[in-house]
């Protein structure tokens, strides 16, 4: 994932609600018809449930955000599919509510905070952040939540924790694509885990994620709740979390024990560490021919770079 930061966006940039709905409503509608080989019909993720959240003006970017209808159709989500378009048409089959998310591990307070207990818990905030896949294409997009660290707070991390630990949801009847053989794809390994280091986790930028958009977060997107981490890429972003553990050694993480020689457990943006299959140095944001620099920590240098003083970012990817 990419973010940066910079000057305000006007509101007519962004794609009216009313009129997303209506365009969404007719894509998935189209897509309901054209089935996948062997997965039956699946239902139609439902229209997005509005949700108030006040923006914070210290996270604005100068481009325009990505049409929501882009950013609610164009995703990586490997437990609903390998496609791109997969997430959206398969999304219905899962169930946000009731939602249980387990902090527990190396904690004075463990607990299972319901979802809603959840959204109570901080007052919610728009940011705007620029999201970055290891691919490198890349969105912006108005996220909407709260500061991991509000969380994590609450659950009163121990002297020995130095790591997070995030785990998503474990239900092939929800999640297709963890079916094995499914989309004829080497299978990561489930239930799908990413972790930070805490001093990561805790910092102001690592946002606790409940919608977008001015909406609820809809399934393809994560939902009910992920985290959005915007200096590091994409696959780092935890989605559908069901626990978080705090720990004292460096957890494994789905893409890093899949092919390590491909992602390293940190997966800062680094222009200058390639990808073994493609250049990380530009990245193509969705919507636009043209290419842009990548920018180191995308964007968030001053902001980040501390945590990695002294640290070979070459080698530790």
């Amino acid at each position: 994932m990419l973010i940066k930061r910079g000057g305000g966006f006007k509101d007519n940039d962004v794609t009216p609600y009313d009129v997303y709905l209506n365009r969404r409503a007719f894509i998935v509608g189209a897509a309901a018809t054209v089935l996948a080989p062997n997965l039956g019909e699946a239902a139609a993720p439902p229209a997005g449930q509005a949700l108030a959240a006040t923006p914070n003006p210290a996270y604005k970017l100068d481009d325009s955000p990505t049409p929501l209808k882009d950013v609610t159709s164009y995703n990586n989500f490997y437990e609903f599919g390998v496609n791109k378009e997969d997430p959206a048409r398969l999304a219905g089959t899962l169930k946000t509510r009731p939602w249980t998310v387990k902090v527990e591990g190396l904690c004075a307070k463990p607990k299972a905070f319901d979802i809603d207990e959840i959204l109570r818990m901080a007052p919610l905030e728009e940011r705007i952040y620029s999201l970055r896949c290891v691919e490198a294409w890349s969105m912006v997009i108005p996220w909407i939540g709260f500061p991991l660290a509000t969380l994590l707070k609450r659950a009163e991390p121990t002297s020995q924790a130095r790591y997070v630990e995030f785990t998503t949801l474990l239900d092939p009847e929800q999640f297709p694509g963890q079916k094995k053989g499914l989309f004829n794809f080497a299978s990561l390994e489930w239930p799908y885990s990413e972790g930070l280091r805490l001093d990561e986790a805790l910092h102001p930028l690592t946002l606790l994620t409940v919608g977008l958009y001015g909406q609820v977060l809809p399934n393809q997107n994560g939902a009910p709740i992920r985290v959005v981490v915007p200096w590091k890429y994409g696959f780092k972003s935890a989605k559908s979390i069901v626990r978080i553990r705090l720990v004292d050694q460096e957890p494994k993480t789905a893409w890093n024990t899949t092919a390590p020689q491909e992602y390293g457990f940190y997966s800062n943006v680094n222009p200058t560490v390639d990808h073994p299959r493609w250049s990380q140095a530009t990245e193509r944001r969705i919507g636009e021919f043209r290419r842009r620099k990548t920018l180191m920590f995308n964007g968030y240098q001053d902001q980040v770079a501390s945590l990695y003083a002294g640290m070979d970012l070459r080698k530790l990817y």
